[in-house]
């Protein structure tokens, strides 16, 4: 069971970072080539192969190669349910932030 624990953490921390999460978002309906994530994205060339290559050592998403094209798509579908669930808990924490600042009448100030 402790291997299963470590195995969890090393998922975790791989997709503990904002541009993993907007590819694997970007990936949400299917197969995409490189070049359409890139223009989605509007990231670096060089920055999004770093992160696909670590997703895909991961076992997070798999390549396909098709001519001078290459393909991702997510490996396995529960990944993104996952995804799903962890934003409808974090869209949940961040409507109950809001209706208790609005309960104590606390205002935010922006810049200061």
């Amino acid at each position: 069971m402790n291997e299963l624990f470590v195995l969890h953490a090393e998922i975790c921390k791989t997709l503990a970072n904002p541009k993993r999460l907007e590819i694997l978002n970007a990936l949400r309906g299917g197969e995409v080539s490189v070049a359409e994530m890139l223009r989605t994205l509007r990231l670096p060339k060089a920055n999004v192969s770093q992160h696909l290559a670590v997703l895909r050592s991961r076992g997070v998403v798999k390549a396909r190669r098709e001519g001078l094209n290459v393909y991702y798509r997510v490996a396995n579908p529960k990944i993104i349910r996952a995804c799903n669930l962890m934003r409808e808990v974090l869209m949940e924490h961040l409507a109950q932030s809001v209706r208790a600042t609005r309960k104590w009448g606390v205002v935010s100030r922006a810049g200061g």
